[in-house]
């Protein structure tokens, strides 16, 4: 079968074995093994790692499926030269994998990490806005939110919010926002994490670090 992912995971299983969680957009949440990618010259090494985005062709096992190939549309490998951006998109992946449910569509929310991920990449984009706005329509997805801000804002942070959550997914990073704005924004965010949110997330923690 054929299925279009992004790929969340990927740890060594054995000497030449990974093991990858993927986003797909027809079965949501899947783990598929690829057999021998750590060995030199594998046509599946480069396929094998966070942020792969593209066309999966896998074989369905038992209890995973296997990876036999994959037309790439992206690697995003310019994230490797930002440090930063990278760990706002690991920070991304976590929490689609924390959302994502397996045997269950996944189109809005892999449509949601694509276009979060490629938003890293743009300059005129604040990565911290990114952020918020990913942050949002992910908990939104997943059923999780308050329809308005959980406290009184500004008109403009309360549009920033609605715009967020009900905005077609290829239109959502055409903004950017005052910082008194975004600040609000950022607290209202932060209430609904609190609310819903029950883990931490290892690459938010590093980011945090950093910053």
């Amino acid at each position: 079968m054929s299925l279009v992912g992004m790929v969340l995971k990927s740890t060594p299983v054995g000497e030449y074995d990974r093991r990858l969680v993927i986003l797909t957009r027809e079965r949501g949440k899947i783990t598929a093994f690829a057999r021998g990618a750590k060995k030199p010259g594998s046509r599946l090494m480069a396929v094998g790692r966070p942020f792969v985005f593209g066309r999966f062709k896998l074989y369905e096992g038992r209890d995973a499926y296997s990876l036999a190939s994959a037309e790439v549309k992206s690697y995003f490998t310019e994230l490797a030269e930002d440090v930063e951006a990278a760990c706002y998109g690991s920070y991304f992946l976590e929490l689609a994998d924390y959302y994502s449910r397996e045997n269950m569509e996944g189109e809005e929310l892999l449509l949601l990490l694509y276009q979060s991920v490629r938003a890293l990449l743009k300059p005129a984009l604040p990565d911290s806005l990114v952020q918020l706005v990913f942050e949002l329509r992910a908990m939104a997805a997943g059923g999780e939110y308050t329809p308005g801000p959980p406290k009184a804002v500004s008109d403009s942070a309360a549009y920033a919010w609605e715009f967020i959550i009900s905005s077609p997914l290829e239109t959502l990073y055409t903004f950017v926002l005052k910082e008194p704005v975004q600040r609000e924004l950022k607290e209202c965010v932060e209430m609904n994490k609190r609310r819903f949110l029950d883990r931490e997330f290892r690459s938010l923690e590093i980011l945090r670090q950093m910053q």
